[in-house]
């Protein structure tokens, strides 16, 4: 119950983080990229606290590097097929996936490529894989800790009221904990996530 309490509110404190980078009342008031920066950090410290110790799950192989490197091209292929296929099917595709790349206007790609790399991808994977998938899955086993995580790190996307950014969220969800959940190091997952942000955002925008 203790554990469960302690992930509600951190939970609810990365929602709070969100809402303010992604509603439209808020995130006109802080650089997206830097807060998304800081909410990382800020969630890992608090995951720490709460008993995560994420660098037990790091392992680096070669083998498990492939896999990273290989899932974000093949994650990329995945998103530019999408985009195509729902900017041809629905009118409302084309202005919400240009609502999220309007995010990098005014703000140096270069420190967007380091930030993604360095921080924000890692971040991501060490607190919704590697601490709250984690901790779900040791109440409700692998498969309901993988369900429940993917629903709440969709979930969280919706302030930004955008259908696309929700699905886009859903379907990274999805990926990433199942790579997870079959593959068991966190490394794989960072190195996909992280390469797979700074490809879509920076070096190949969809």
């Amino acid at each position: 119950m203790k554990n469960k309490l302690k992930l509600s509110y951190i939970i609810l404190v990365a929602a709070a983080l969100w809402f303010i980078m992604f509603s439209p009342w808020t995130k006109t008031h802080v650089n997206f990229w830097l807060t998304m920066a800081i909410s990382g950090v800020i969630l890992i410290a608090l995951s720490i606290i709460s008993g995560n110790y994420f660098w037990k799950n790091i392992r680096f192989n070669w083998r498990d590097l492939f896999i990273g490197l290989a899932s974000a091209g093949f994650m990329w292929v995945v998103f530019w097929i999408g985009n195509f296929c729902a900017t041809h099917l629905f009118h409302f595709a084309a202005p919400q996936v240009s609502a999220i790349y309007g995010l990098k206007s005014g703000s140096n790609l270069i420190m967007i490529a380091l930030l993604l790399f360095f921080i924000i991808g890692p971040a991501e994977e060490i607190f919704w894989r590697g601490f709250v998938m984690e901790r779900l899955s040791e109440k409700w086993g692998t498969w309901g800790g993988f369900i429940a995580a993917t629903l709440v790190y969709s979930a969280i996307h919706i302030w930004a009221f955008n259908f696309i950014l929700f699905m886009a969220a859903l379907i990274c969800g999805v990926f990433w904990g199942l790579l997870y959940k079959y593959n068991k190091n966190l490394f794989t997952v960072i190195i996909s996530h992280a390469l797979w942000d700074v490809m879509v955002f920076v070096i190949f925008p969809i």
